[in-house]
């Protein structure tokens, strides 16, 4: 009898702990943004404080989180240019950016040759000309059919892409003055 018992006991035992489980998953709760009848304001949830910060998102250096000083492009990446800057960059522009300026920064990309309206070149003298914030800012908060890449894309990446960007728009314009003596022949070979 009292191995039947033992079943019965182990039979009663799911039933027990189920009825708990139905109690919480029942229990009274709003979901987020839904109506209530709680606040005047008729929202279950409370707005965020005002000039509350998330933590990690206290963002004090306006110009490296925003590209601009006193509202304008700024001329000078806000972190020193590297090597590693700038091969983080290239890695960055290759994933981001080449499926529709291609890995040269001319605006024939693989989306591109799938008929998606192309971008402007970077080898464009326009944007040459443009200072270096101004790429910052449009992939931070888009520009014409371009989409925003702020989710996407941290800030120091941002600006080792916009480095990169920089060293293609130099790679299309260097003087020879700029080769190293060693490296002229070569030069020369590559251009007959």
């Amino acid at each position: 009898m009292t191995s039947h018992l033992k079943y019965f006991a182990l039979l009663l035992l799911p039933l027990i702990a189920g009825c708990d489980m139905q109690d919480m998953y029942r229990q009274p709760k709003r979901e987020p943004l839904s109506p209530s009848t709680m606040f005047n304001d008729g929202m279950s949830a409370r707005p965020a404080v005002a000039d509350t910060v998330a933590r990690g998102q206290l963002r004090t250096n306006a110009v490296f989180f925003t590209g601009k000083l006193n509202g304008k492009d700024v001329e000078v990446i806000p972190l020193p240019v590297t090597k590693e800057l700038l091969l983080r960059g290239q890695e960055r522009f290759n994933i981001y950016c080449s499926p529709c300026h291609d890995r040269t920064g001319g605006g024939n990309g693989i989306v591109v040759q799938r008929g998606i309206r192309p971008p402007p070149s970077f080898h464009d003298p326009k944007l040459r000309a443009m200072p270096i914030g101004h790429f910052y800012d449009v992939m931070s908060n888009g520009f014409g059919a371009m989409q925003d890449y702020a989710a996407q894309v941290t800030p120091e990446d941002r600006w080792a892409i916009a480095a990169y960007i920089r060293a293609l728009q130099y790679s299309e314009y260097a003087p020879a003055a700029d080769v190293p003596a060693a490296e002229l022949p070569k030069l020369k070979e590559a251009g007959k």
